[in-house]
């Protein structure tokens, strides 16, 4: 097949703007195993020391272990209230059913320092700010619109006349849900999960508003490095924080890759 100029001068200007993106980004990687004991280009050397310090060091270990655990129960959390969210909006009519909808996608369009500065203060007077609590219901906040897109795409594709004919043929409603809804809303329950769970690991704007000296994620505490020293863990922590946003990514790739085979 004959590929255009047209074609051609396309694709390679969208590759040159991803790799403008993209590159920046990757040069912190080879400085996370340097031998120096301060950030620095060209890294010298090449060891482990820096992800072992990262491993070790009680500071960040726990910052590590407070977003693991934070961006877990948010893509919990986030997934189960866009699931009803979107069984709501969808197949719900009722008066405000707009209003609604055009409030669960505001924290996308709030810029996210508003959103940080509003939680502080409301975090402040009901006394969870600075506390796992706090994290996870502002991680959930900023999640919940990219769950709502994601799962009712998928509620959208289920053909309604498979439910009526399972509750037809005397299925009560909740079995019809676990045997005809849910495993059609698989894909974007796991969307959900996984882009809940991204928004969580990767914030320190709100996050920064209300972490604590004894509750701070992983970017907050990278954040504080990079204004106090240029210690070379921060690149390790950098790292660590891209790789596992990109196998979650590749995973939701994959994921959706071999469902469109499997339909095919």
């Amino acid at each position: 097949m004959r590929i255009s100029a047209g074609t051609v001068a396309l694709r390679t200007w969208t590759f040159l703007v991803a790799a403008f993106m993209v590159i920046p980004t990757l040069v912190i990687v080879p400085m996370a195993f340097t031998e120096s004991s301060r950030l620095s280009w060209p890294p010298r050397g090449f060891q482990m020391g820096w992800f072992q310090m990262l491993l070790t060091d009680p500071e960040w270990r726990a910052a590590t272990a407070t977003s693991v655990s934070v961006a877990l129960w948010t893509a919990l959390t986030a997934t189960l209230l866009g699931a009803l969210l979107s069984l709501t909006l969808v197949r719900g009519s009722f008066a405000g059913q707009r209003t609604l909808n055009v409030l669960m996608m505001s924290p996308m369009i709030v810029p996210v320092v508003i959103v940080g500065v509003g939680c502080y203060f409301a975090y402040v007077r009901l006394g969870i700010a600075g506390t796992t609590l706090g994290l996870v219901a502002a991680h959930t906040a900023l999640a919940l619109p990219l769950s709502v897109v994601s799962i009712s795409t998928s509620l959208r594709t289920i053909d309604p006349d498979l439910e009526r004919a399972a509750a037809g043929l005397g299925a009560r409603p909740v079995t019809v849900f676990r045997r005809i809804t849910l495993p059609q809303l698989a894909s974007g329950l796991a969307a959900s999960a996984i882009f809940a769970f991204i928004t969580s690991w990767d914030d320190v704007v709100v996050a920064g508003f209300i972490t604590s000296p004894t509750v701070r994620t992983l970017p907050v505490v990278i954040f504080n490095q990079l204004r106090t020293g240029l210690d070379p863990t921060v690149a390790a922590a950098a790292t660590l924080l891209m790789l596992v946003t990109t196998v979650a990514l590749l995973a939701l790739g994959i994921g959706s890759f071999l469902r469109t085979r499997r339909r095919t």
